[in-house]
């Protein structure tokens, strides 16, 4: 079967232009003007679309909350965001609510149905749909003063409540999972943000930080989330001593 794509859009001429090429190459379209509309068709029937294609500037609501509000919800839908927003922290709140991919605009055609292919590679509807009844590998976890529970999304540090972005909490997660292994920046680029290793960005070293400083209680010294020079990053749970970690 076809996969099938929403196309979140309200400028009509993009959304008609975007429906002739991906139908095109063989997708089944459909359109949405609005994000409020949108959630609503992907909240009626969590596997009725294999990609999202979504707008951030939209009437209602923004690309941003619809995404956030999917997420919010254990949606594991691939998303694609477009935006005429090019800076570094539009692109890096896009990758914090859940976004998989970011394409700016204008954009070229054939970078489009190349993300469109790696991302119906990468989440299947089935496997998607499998993963929603599998629990993961680690489901609880604590360390240094704090503890996490991946199903229900909680965080606590020193008994209280953090709030952590869909984002940080994939990576943290990835961490957690790979404990003790050295793992490279490409690896991360490629696990967590879906993007190619060979990108330049400093979303990692960005993100690493942040976990620092929630859950270090030396951020400069760090215990757990280790720097590793010339190789990449390790966590662990109970401190290396003399480790290179900064």
């Amino acid at each position: 079967m076809k996969p099938r794509i929403l196309v979140v859009e309200d400028e009509s001429s993009i959304a008609q232009g975007l429906k002739y090429n991906l139908e095109a190459e063989g997708y089944r379209v459909t359109i949405s003007s609005d994000g409020p509309t949108a959630l609503r068709l992907i909240e009626a029937d969590h596997y009725a679309y294999d990609l999202l294609i979504l707008d951030l500037m939209l009437p209602g609501m923004s690309g941003y909350a619809v995404c956030e509000k999917l997420r919010e919800q254990e949606i594991l839908i691939p998303i694609l965001m477009l935006s005429a927003r090019s800076l570094s922290e539009d692109r890096a709140r896009g990758f914090d609510v859940g976004a998989n991919q970011y394409l700016t605009k204008p954009f070229d055609l054939d970078e489009l149905f190349s993300r469109i292919k790696n991302l119906l590679r990468l989440y299947p509807r089935q496997a998607r749909k499998s993963s929603d009844h599998l629990s993961s590998k680690v489901t609880e976890i604590d360390f240094g003063n704090a503890h996490i529970n991946f199903d229900t999304y909680e965080v606590k540090v020193d008994d209280k409540e953090v709030k952590l972005t869909h984002k940080e909490l994939q990576l943290l997660r990835y961490f957690v999972e790979n404990e003790g292994r050295v793992i490279s920046r490409q690896e991360l680029l490629s696990e967590v943000w879906d993007m190619t290793g060979d990108m330049q960005t400093r979303s990692v070293d960005q993100f690493l930080l942040r976990l620092r400083k929630m859950f270090e209680s030396d951020p400069a010294h760090p215990k757990h989330f280790l720097t590793i020079r010339d190789a990449g990053y390790r966590f662990v749970t109970e401190p290396i001593i003399q480790e290179d970690s900064h």
